[in-house]
């Protein structure tokens, strides 16, 4: 019975791990990359090595999150693009001052002062641009993460939003870091989802983990290739030994690499088996029944934070006709008064957003937004408590869990000419009015490549295969890591019932 256990073990740590092997290095390096983003953030990659549908057509992907017009009538178009100037039919390129990388030109909003002077929130800190100025220059802000999520106006006022604090200037330059209150009846959780997705990370542990989880992929990419090594040596030795060659140099070396490929997977086995379970569960359709789950803050870990409202903030403005701030945040729309000095208020109708956050929050009349995110497009009147679905005209429907709409908006601009331009990640640019789409130029085309951050997080995730898998490409995750840890318990049980205590008998 033993010996046909552990014939049954040999085989499903062989083969599956033949292959699985490349595509554990592929999740290893693209995983690597991804925890380190600022390091590679001046690395891109052009389109044109991608496959199909990673290039630019009629403005998708982002390219476009919002649009500014200012005083004296001039006309931006910001996004993952960067920022480009519009002149008459023409673009010109406003992106002079921004370090090296299409990263650092993500720009999550625009606004400008009284004074004229323009304002950008990156993923990479906050820019000002003087009308006298040829470049953006970078302001210090007194808060250590720079990811921002929201730039507008209270009156004379910008109010920068970072996924943590609001922070609150009257000349643009000085900021007050203002940490929200609690909510009422605030319990301190955290999405399920977010947890798994920072100890996948190892985030969830600050750098040590890291770097710990940085450990994991090294480890992974060496128990690849010296599994691979364990298979084809003994080939290429019967191929010498068929030839009269000496095979002693390969013998020896398959025993010691056997050894480490044992050593090494014993030693991390657990913490494989954890990272793999955590990231199958980051992608569809694992990700479903956990997207709207929360757990309790795990003592000493990141997120146990005496910040309510720690990595949670994504957008807001100040409402005039309410005279209260509203933002969006991953646990729904709160109000906040004038000197944010008192519990917010949740919504009482919460607007549907997806769990990739609020693209679109903008006001179209008096306490009346547009909302658009991944999850739709609506339309949402405060005052009479409504909400409707702008395509459908109809409350918004239960889509059973889905991450994603049929309406994946990623921005809004409303142009000089009074335009109303909507932005659908996979369709991009239509125009509310009837007007023709103006193509997307060349220019901003050649100028607008991926970052390595972004290829690496679409291999990881697979959609990079889609062009040949199609929609069973959102199958890439989860049988990926049943494959993996298929091949990571057999392989432990073959050590634990065979080579272990063959050790123990010498």
């Amino acid at each position: 019975m033993k010996n046909k256990s552990l014939k049954l073990f040999r085989k499903l740590h062989k083969w599956p791990g033949l292959v699985i092997a490349l595509l554990a290095i592929i999740f290893a390096l693209s995983g690597l990359v991804m925890n380190h983003r600022q390091l590679f953030s001046s690395v891109d990659v052009d389109r044109d090595m991608l496959p199909p549908g990673y290039q630019y057509k009629n403005w998708n992907m982002a390219a476009v999150r919002g649009a500014l017009v200012t005083e004296d009538h001039s006309e931006y178009f910001y996004g993952n693009i960067g920022i480009w100037q519009k002149k008459g039919t023409q673009f010109v390129n406003f992106n002079q001052g921004f370090p090296n990388g299409i990263d650092h030109r993500k720009i999550a909003q625009m606004a400008e002062m009284p004074n004229g002077n323009l304002y950008a929130a990156t993923l990479f800190g906050l820019y000002s641009r003087l009308p006298q100025d040829s470049s953006w220059k970078k302001i210090e802000l007194p808060v250590r993460e720079e990811r921002l999520t929201g730039l507008f106006l209270k009156q004379d006022s910008l109010i920068v939003l970072s996924r943590s604090f609001l922070l609150k200037s009257a000349n643009g330059t000085d900021f007050e870091c203002i940490q929200l209150p609690a909510p009422a009846g605030y319990r301190a959780r955290a999405s399920l989802f977010t947890t798994l997705w920072q100890l996948h990370s190892g985030e969830l542990f600050g750098l040590p983990g890291k770097l710990f989880v940085d450990l994991l992929g090294l480890v992974t990419i060496f128990l690849s290739i010296s599994g691979l090594l364990h298979f084809f040596l003994p080939k290429l030795a019967k191929r010498r030994k068929a030839k009269q060659k000496n095979t002693k140099h390969l013998t020896s070396t398959r025993r010691i690499n056997l050894r480490w490929h044992n050593v090494i997977g014993y030693i991390f086995i657990l913490f494989l088996i954890i990272n793999t379970t955590a990231g199958m569960f980051l992608r569809p359709p694992l990700l479903i029944p956990i997207a709207n789950s929360t757990v309790g803050l795990i003592p000493g870990t990141h997120l146990d934070n005496p910040n309510p409202w720690f990595d949670k903030l994504r957008a807001g403005v100040w409402d005039e006709t309410l005279q209260q701030y509203l933002i969006s945040t991953s646990d729904g729309f709160y109000f906040l008064n004038e000197h944010l000095n008192a519990p917010p208020q949740a919504a009482r109708i919460q607007v549907p957003v997806s769990v990739m956050g609020c693209n679109v929050l903008q006001e179209t009349g008096s306490a009346q937004y547009m909302v658009g995110s991944f999850s739709g497009l609506f339309i949402w009147d405060i005052q009479q408590q409504l909400v409707v679905d702008a395509f459908t005209g109809m409350a918004p429907q239960n889509t059973g869990g889905r991450p994603v709409s049929d309406h994946m908006i990623s921005g809004y601009a409303k142009t000089a000419s009074g335009l109303n331009i909507l932005f659908d990640y996979n369709k991009g640019m239509q125009i509310f009015e009837h007007s023709e789409n103006p193509e997307m130029p060349d220019e901003i085309v050649r100028q607008s490549p991926l970052s390595l951050w972004n290829t690496a997080l679409e291999i990881h995730t697979g959609r990079i295969f889609e062009h040949l898998l199609g929609p069973f490409y959102i199958l890439y995750v989860p049988l990926s890591g049943i494959c993996l840890l298929m091949v990571l318990i057999s392989g432990f049980l073959i050590w634990w019932k065979a080579y272990r205590k063959t050790k123990k008998q010498h």
